[in-house]
């Protein structure tokens, strides 16, 4: 509850019997509107009948639902209840909402649109239904068995499930309630699946002493000084115990207190700090405290009307209860514009009330546990009576500072940048505390808060504006901004904003959840590059069954079970296939997945998963899009074949396949030059070379077949495959690379970097950002053309990185690398996007579609430069050492992706490692980057950083 400066009243608080809601029988309100919709439609639940009052509360919920979806301008439910539906496994993501209606109607309305039919709406604990967990003893799943289905576009229906839907992740109304409370906290707890909360949970969450401590002596923030009287603190609670503007004194009982109480209530009003505070609130804390109006407000020198108030609420305090007593925040006053700036002839400012505001910020959880505020909004109203969110209209921060008198455009950002500060800070200290917790204390293993209100009042103190942080609360901040969006929705203001986040919370879960447990076999370990592999394997819960060919490779430590077999020579990748199914049984692995994030294990990848029945591409296109030469010439002979436009044709590039100097002399008299020779099967640049003429190519195909003939000359670039080449015409332009997943032919997801100018003649990467620099059309052409090319290929599922040119006339394919992105990539787009698309990878290997952020807007920029051994060895063992970069990582001062651990020069090398910098605009990235660029010694005449820069603009 916001407070202000005239609420002054004294009502006594209620008693026990009031406030014990399980002891009384409520029934809902009528209809909130007259009916516009079917009401026959069937509520009840076969497997669980309700009483009477139940049905009562479930019928008014379903109208209550039909009255928002009407007002929202969204159609009636469809009632799909004569036909269950069938055909749900374990692998569907389901995410589960028990609660009312307009609580969580903008997180429905999100997730209808993220997970199409996998947001489900719960009106009654009796469509719900706990069973014994199958893989977690001690644990229970969640069965659904009836609930309201979004999907695109707010459409609902109302659907039964035989069999039940297992929920993936649920959460609801945790807190004190009339109906459902007590029934989601025990349905939610000790799940096997993900929870958004638990009725523990609420209760911290609930108890306003906790929260102010935390968010007084773990935030740092702001709070109004207050004194604290509990009576027997539980030990999570009070843990908390360092004073700051928060003391709090334990009682060891009700009776006899009167002098304590009175000696501690005289020191707190007569205390420095509460010096330039007038009033005073005495009100009760605890969640069977939450919505009652048991708060009183008192003068500071009327100190005996503040000890009786005490005493009072000390008759009703239970176990784990608290009395606060506050200093009342007087609020900002508002500054009404002057006569003449208004069209009223008899303006009379002593004739305005005054006004009071409340900022309202929601605060979600996102990857890493990293708090992120969402939303904020406020409420002004009348400063001379009570200011709750069911009483205001919400409103943008802008209009309110507007109000105020405020119309800087600066202190308006600074003010928002002190809220997302304090709001998110509040959130973390939340979140430190739960983390300390036990899982019976959480209320179950995944047990956990994934969303916050935090309630601001702003003061003013020597004419300055100040952030007074009041409380937090589960969901009443939610439930405003909902209001807020659903206002907006009239004039066509961007929807989702206060719920994307949460949703992608949700959908980020439940998809761990799923993959928890997977038996994964991963062919080829790769290098130092792919370490990130393993360790998001561990922190996944996936159990990996590793095929590689060195047998004292690191990884063999990291993995469930280490298969040592030689697959380098990929010319026999039939036999090695067969091998590899005889292993896979004699050792009687029951694998969910195989793939591979190594080039050259690509096409045996696809052959191991046809013979196990396991999802992957087809070897035919995989052996299509490892053979560069192959890509484009079996994309022009497609030409002919393609009805859609553009056809996939569009974006070949004219090439050659060459074996011998005879296939070079005939692919120099076909092929414009100047042109580009490479190795077929190659990775990472490697023997790639500009040739302006004949002589050129007959001496590069003489240097490649003499210093690069196996995989012994340079492991992990493709020689296992042999060392022919190709010739293909130069395309000028900039480069792009596109990320793209892909399940069943749709295409999910779609992530565009920029690289900057490579160095010729060799074309070694020096530069990339993200998100990419272009516009959005030009964008779109680079996202159509690489999932027109891999699904030309027959690259069907999967993740691929797709390497292209933007011409002045579009894009124009270098080449597919038929798996995940390799180098940042990964990392670049987990921390731009939050999508991990490593994981992505694993889930289409398991048969489960990815579940993608539809509309995710990036978060930060980020622009990086390679180094190379061959410019920067001495930076490298000086200024710019592995652990100076490290520390700089650690700090957030740049971003490192080690790609090799061996400081090695050589004439055929590939990048060391990647320093990147992140900012909230790419311009500034840039100049970040350039100057610790500078300061670590990577830039330098030779390595010019911002000419490798100056595309990203």
């Amino acid at each position: 509850m916001m407070l202000s400066l005239d609420q002054i009243h004294t009502e006594p608080p209620p008693t026990p019997k009031e406030l014990d809601w399980a002891e009384q029988g409520f029934l809902p309100p009528l209809s909130p509107l007259r009916c516009a919709w079917r009401r026959d439609v069937p509520l009840d639940c076969k497997i669980s009948p309700e009483d009477a009052q139940a049905r009562a509360w479930t019928a008014y919920y379903y109208d209550l639902l039909q009255c928002t979806l009407q007002q929202e301008g969204l159609p009636e439910t469809i009632d799909l209840t004569k036909e269950p539906r069938a055909g749900f496994g374990p692998s569907d993501i389901t995410i589960c909402i028990l609660g009312s209606p307009t609580s969580y109607l903008s997180v429905l309305l999100e997730g209808g649109n993220q997970c199409p039919g996998n947001m489900l709406l719960c009106l009654s604990p009796a469509w719900l239904s706990k069973v014994p967990s199958e893989s977690r003893p001690g644990e229970s799943s969640l069965l659904v068995f009836k609930a309201v289905t979004f999907d695109l576009g707010g459409r609902t229906t109302l659907e039964e499930f035989a069999p039940p839907r297992r929920v993936t992740y649920f959460t609801g109304y945790f807190g004190p309630s009339k109906v459902q409370g007590q029934s989601a906290a025990e349905l939610a707890r000790d799940l096997d699946c993900p929870t958004g909360g638990s009725g523990e949970l609420a209760r911290l969450l609930e108890d306003k002493l906790l929260t102010r401590q935390l968010m007084d002596q773990q935030a740092k923030v702001t709070v109004p000084p207050s004194l604290a009287f509990t009576f027997k603190r539980p030990l999570p609670l009070r843990s908390v115990t360092e004073e700051q503007h928060v003391r709090m004194v334990e009682l060891s009982g009700r009776e006899g207190q009167d002098n304590l109480l009175q000696e501690e209530i005289s020191a707190f009003l007569q205390s420095g700090a509460m010096e330039s505070y007038d009033q005073v609130v005495v009100k009760p804390s605890g969640w069977r405290w939450n919505g009652a109006q048991a708060m009183s407000f008192h003068a500071k020198s009327e100190q005996s009307c503040v000890l009786q108030a005490v005493l009072m609420l000390l008759e009703t305090l239970e176990e784990e209860e608290s009395i606060l007593l506050e200093a009342f925040i007087p609020t900002a006053r508002v500054v009404w514009p002057s006569p003449s700036d208004t069209n009223t002839s008899s303006y009379n400012t002593s004739s305005q009330p005054n006004l009071a505001v409340r900022i309202c910020a929601v605060v979600c959880r996102s990857r890493k546990d990293q708090p992120l505020l969402s939303k904020v909004i406020c409420g002004v109203g009348r400063a001379d009576k009570p200011l709750k969110h069911q009483t205001t209209v919400p409103q943008t921060l802008e209009s309110s500072l507007l109000q105020l008198g405020l119309k800087d455009k600066a202190q308006i950002a600074a003010i928002y940048a002190q809220i997302k500060q304090k709001a998110e800070a509040a959130m973390k200290a939340l979140m430190d505390m739960e983390a300390g917790l036990s899982a019976e204390q959480r209320g179950g293993r995944h047990a956990q808060t994934d969303v916050i209100g935090v309630d601001f009042l702003l003061s003013s103190e020597e004419q300055m504006l100040q952030l007074v942080t009041l409380e937090m609360n589960s969901q009443l901040c939610l439930e405003a901004c909902s209001v807020f969006e659903s206002m907006g929705r009239a004039v066509r203001a961007p929807a989702g904003e206060v719920a994307r986040p949460l949703v992608e919370t949700m959908l980020r879960r439940a998809q761990c959840h799923l993959m928890e447990g997977k038996h994964i076999l991963v062919i080829g370990a790769g290098g130092v590059s792919k370490k990130f592999v393993w360790e998001a394997a561990r922190d996944y819960g996936l159990k990996i069954h590793l095929v590689e060919s060195d047998p004292n490779h690191f990884a063999s430590q990291l993995v469930q079970t280490f298969i040592h077999y030689d697959s380098t020579d990929h010319k026999k990748d039939e036999e090695h296939a067969q091998r590899l199914l005889e292993l896979v049984q004699e050792r009687g692995l029951r694998l969910d997945g195989c793939l591979s994030y190594w080039d050259d294990c690509m096409v045996l990848t696809a052959l191991v998963c046809e013979g196990l029945g396991l999802r992957c591409s087809s070897p035919m296109a995989m052996k299509v899009a490892k053979q560069k030469s192959r890509t484009h010439m079996h994309l022009l002979r497609r030409r002919k074949e393609e009805t859609r436009w553009p056809s996939a044709a569009l974006y070949a590039v004219p090439c050659c396949h060459l074996e011998s100097h005879a296939d070079v002399e005939r692919a120099a008299s076909h092929i414009s030059f100047p042109g580009v020779m490479k190795l077929e099967y190659g990775a990472g640049a490697v023997g790639v070379k500009l040739v302006e003429d004949a002589q050129q190519c007959h001496l590069h195909f003489d240097k490649i077949s003499r210093d690069l003939q196996d995989d012994s000359d340079h492991p992990g670039i493709g020689l296992g495959w042999g060392n022919t080449m190709l010739l293909m015409e130069y395309v000028s332009g900039t480069e792009h690379d596109v990320d793209l997943v892909i399940y069943e032919g749709r295409m999910l997801g779609a992530f565009v970097s920029d690289n900057g100018p490579t160095r010729v003649p060799n074309f070694t990467e020096t530069a990339a950002c993200m998100p990419t620099c272009l516009p959005p059309d030009r964008e779109a052409q680079l996202i159509r053309a690489a999932y027109q090319c891999c699904l030309g290929c027959g690259l069907t599922d999967g993740v691929f990185n797709v390497e292209l040119k933007l011409t002045e006339a579009g894009p124009k394919l270098i080449e597919i690398n038929p798996r995940m992105g390799g180098f940042y990539l990964r990392d670049w787009i987990q921390e731009i996007y939050g999508v991990d698309i490593m994981l992505a990878s694993v889930m289409v290997a398991c048969g489960i579609a990815p579940q993608l952020p539809a509309h995710s807007s990036p978060r930060t920029h980020l622009v990086g430069v390679m180094c190379l051994v061959s410019q920067h060895l001495e930076a490298l063992k000086s200024t710019a050492s592995l652990e100076t970069l490290q520390a700089l990582h650690e700090r957030g001062v740049i971003r490192l992706n080690l790609l090799d651990d061996e400081l090695v020069s050589s004439e055929y090398e590939e990048p060391y490692c990647n320093v990147a910098c992140s900012s909230s605009s790419r311009r500034e990235a840039c100049l970040k980057l350039l100057g610790i660029c500078q300061v670590l010694g990577i830039d330098s005449p030779r390595y010019p950083v911002a000419h490798f820069l100056s595309h990203f603009k």
